[in-house]
């Protein structure tokens, strides 16, 4: 290297070094802290796994005094700190705390530390989120300065809080709890400052004094899902300031009279759900007319609610399952400012109106699934953002407006009877789901570059043609699902060029050809987890190295912490990607997917050759299905590393030698199915086989043992010494192509077992038609049921944050 080449890169050297020390002093100038200050907050960081977030990221929410330079405020970045917080924690040195916000950090099975007391200048205190367990120290009551005090979302128990105390309150937050008792009767006269208080879904009982109500600010109160008594409706009726009340789920023996809200003039926000309430009440006009938000999901009505005519401020309703009957009122569209309506899980048959009913009004968020509605599906509304008419009986054409709507994101027609061609417009929607109709023609090759296409069913219907090739301009699609359809093409290996596509289904169509001819590549997907191709003609073999570098190799937790695939980013709304799966010998209709699921089925094809050994591999895997082909040789021993498998499907092949006693260490495998092929020797005895039932291994003339009927009278022969050289070096064959890939890939395996140990798993037990002598863990997917459940809770939850 040259001389002045070597000056410049050493001046270069210098400025970065100058550069990110001056960015250090910089912060910790901003900041005005004391070193002493500064080292304490670095010790107690230290004290955590924080992987979560940086240096940077932590100190952003901290602020110090400008005069003495201690801290005066700490407030962690989300998902920063993983540990228990320890009574001798350095946090407690902070005696000059004012702010302290630790929420949405997890501490999980640490109990409150007694110490917090020692902090006496807090004013706001956040503990919400943290998985705190145990009871709350009474210490807590020494706080006398805090204004703010939240520790909902945790795991806390014990009697209600000593926060008598605590007399400049305004804000205390006790909710997801397990608190149990009474609340204190003259808690609203030790805290006159108090304007919010939240105490849904905890175990509390009893009632709630309330014995002057001029003196009272409380404007926000949240006693939903407790075991109150009914009476606490009368003196809630007197707090004149509320304008939010959430009351759902009390303990009453009688309905409730809604006339009972009518003194609270400011009221903006009711939760009445799961309460019964007093039909004659629904058509009165003393309700307060000030409501925005009124929610009054399964409380038995049977007839749709008058009252809501004089509601001209209403913008939120929500009035799900219940058993309301008949058809929507067309005064309904009218109000002035709806925009969230939820009918879903009614019996309503239609609607009022003409098929433009919705054309003047200004609602946004639209959910009428799950009733009985027939006729055409009415014209969206002008400004329609989510659009959910899912199992009901719609007929005819899918409205050409909806491509007129420039602001829908998610439409969900699934389960009608809609005929027609699918509209043009589908790259400018974000969730498009047509599933289970009767529309026709092919799907329109109109998926523009930058389209926002998330997830794509069109699922059994009477679509024929190719896949349309633009659907490569779709980069953000994660769930594409075309089965049960007359599509007619060979295997799509372009969308292999799609960085998200999670789930991919092909499922009896009639694509046909190879799914490995040499001059399309490896069939590797770069997030694919779920593949089905059941039902189709694909033909051929598949090489040793068939399932290398696949998806399914490594165990990923979904980065954004959620269980199951689908649309969460919205404030009003949640979309969860649903799919049909063959599982463990069950066909499941329509399960919501578990970001942790990996699922291979290539059954009912004309596949042949040898099951490829790179299938070992696949580490996450979680269900094979290769049953139906014409797949020979042995069943591979790598099978034996995939330790994820619960449910594996081998039967109707032409597969010889013995079933491989390694398959016995498959902790998680559950389901078993060898039938119908030419295996012969003793089948393995062990949890993982003794559980299944004599179907899952009839049709092997040679296999003996239980759970076959009678016994083995003699040790199976042994196998030629040749074929056992042939089966050993076929398995080194196949190590012999994974080395080839490089250290890279055994690096990537290495890796992913380690990370399995770290894997969360979620359980769900299922009663099939055999039933196996041990049961094992299961995950599997929630029900069709279920989804408007999540919409509810999650619109719950929202409004609570």
């Amino acid at each position: 290297m040259s001389q002045p080449c070597l000056h410049l890169r050493l001046i270069s050297v210098l400025l970065l070094c100058c550069i990110l020390f001056a960015s250090h002093v910089l912060m910790i100038t901003a900041l005005v802290c004391r070193p002493d200050q500064i080292q304490a907050l670095v010790q107690f960081k230290n004290e955590f796994e924080s992987n979560g977030c940086n240096r940077s990221d932590y100190l952003n929410g901290v602020q110090c005094d400008n005069s003495t330079g201690a801290v005066t405020k700490l407030q962690l970045p989300s998902g920063c700190f993983t540990g228990v917080l320890k009574p001798n924690s350095s946090l407690f040195g902070f005696k000059h705390l004012r702010y302290l916000n630790l929420s949405h950090n997890n501490f999980t099975s640490s109990s409150l530390p007694f110490e917090f007391s020692s902090l006496k200048r807090l004013e706001v205190l956040s503990l919400s989120s943290n998985g705190f367990i145990g009871q709350v120290p009474s210490s807590f009551s020494n706080l006398i300065h805090l204004t703010h005090l939240n520790l909902s979302h945790n795991e806390l128990t014990g009697s209600f809080p000593l926060v008598k105390n605590l007399t400049e309150l305004s804000f205390l937050d006790l909710s997801y709890n397990q608190f149990s008792g009474t609340i204190p009767s003259d808690l609203l006269l030790t805290m006159p400052f108090l304007s919010h208080l939240d105490l849904k879904k905890n175990i509390l009982t009893g009632t709630f004094e309330v014995t002057n109500s001029t003196s009272y600010r409380l404007v926000y109160l949240s006693l939903g899902q407790n075991q109150f008594e009914g009476q606490i409706l009368k003196p809630i009726s007197n707090l004149i300031n509320l304008n939010h009340l959430d009351v759902s789920s009390l303990n009453t023996s009688y309905p409730i009279d809604l006339s009972i809200f009518s003194p609270l003039k400011s009221l903006l926000v009711l939760h009445l759900s799961r309460n019964s309430l007093l039909p004659a009440s629904l058509n009165s006009s003393d309700i307060p007319l000030s409501l925005e938000s009124l929610v009054m999901p399964r409380c038995d009505i049977t007839e749709f609610p008058n009252i809501l005519k004089t509601l001209l401020n209403l913008q939120h309703l929500d009035i799900s399952s219940n058993i309301i009957k008949g058809k929507v009122p067309e005064w309904l569209w009218k109000l002035p400012h709806l925009s969230l309506v939820n009918l879903v899980n009614n019996s309503f048959t239609g609607f009022e109106g003409s098929s433009d009913v919705f054309l003047n009004s200004s609602v946004q968020l639209l959910d009428f699934a799950y009733n009985s509605m027939t006729g055409e599906l009415p014209v969206p509304p002008p400004n329609i953002i989510y659009l959910s008419a899912w199992n009901n009986s719609f007929t005819g054409n899918i409205p050409l407006q909806v491509c007129d709507r420039s602001s829908l994101t998610v439409l969900d027609l699934s389960y009608n009877k809609l005929t027609g061609p699918i509209p043009q417009c589908l790259s400018n929607l974000k969730i498009v789901n047509l599933r289970k109709n009767n529309l026709e023609g092919s799907i329109p090759d109109e998926f523009y570059s930058g389209g926002l296409t998330q997830t794509l069913d069109v699922g059994y219907n009477r679509l024929t043609g190719k896949l349309p090739r633009s659907l490569l301009n779709c980069s953000f699609l994660r769930f594409l699902s075309v089965d049960n359809n007359r599509i007619d093409d060979t295997f799509p290996f372009w969308l292999k060029a799609l960085p998200n596509l999670q789930v991919f289904t092909l499922r009896s169509n009639r694509f046909f050809g190879h799914l490995s001819p040499p001059d399309k590549g490896p069939l590797s997907f770069p997030e694919l987890r779920i593949l089905e191709l059941s039902d189709n003609n694909f033909t051929g073999s598949l090489p040793p190295s068939f399932f290398v570098n696949w998806k399914a190799s490594a165990i990923k937790v979904d980065e954004d912490g959620r269980i199951y695939m689908g649309d969460y980013k919205h404030a009003y709304y949640v979309y969860e990607d649903t799919l049909d799966l063959q599982y463990k010998g069950l066909f499941m209709e329509q399960g919501k997917v578990l970001t942790s699921y990996n699922t291979i089925d290539f059954s009912g094809n004309k596949l042949e050759g040898q099951i490829p050994e790179s299938i070992g591999l696949l580490k996450a895997l979680i269900a094979l299905n290769l049953s139906n082909n014409a797949f020979t040789g042995h069943i591979p021993l790598s099978l034996a590393n995939v330790t994820e498998l619960e449910s594996l499907d081998l039967s109707k092949n032409h597969l010889s030698g013995t079933i491989p006693r390694e398959l016995g260490s498959l902790s998680f495998l559950a389901y078993i199915s060898v039938a119908h092929n030419q295996l012969k020797g003793e089948i393995p005895q062990g949890p993982q086989f003794s559980g299944q039932a004599e179907t899952s291994f009839e049709g092997n003339a040679g296999l003996c043992g239980l759970p076959l009927q009678g016994t083995c009278f003699a040790p199976p022969e042994q196998q030629p010494e040749e074929e056992d050289e042939e089966e050993e070096e076929e398995v080194l064959n196949w190590k012999a192509v994974v080395i080839g890939y490089g250290p890279g890939l055994l690096s990537g395996l290495l890796l992913a077992h380690v990370t399995a140990s770290y894997k969360p798993k979620w359980y769900l037990k299922i009663v099939g038609l055999d039933k196996p002598k041990e049961v094992k863990p299961v995950r599997l997917f929630m029900s069709l049921d279920s989804r408007w459940d999540s919409y509810n809770n999650h619109v719950e939850s929202e409004s609570d944050t």
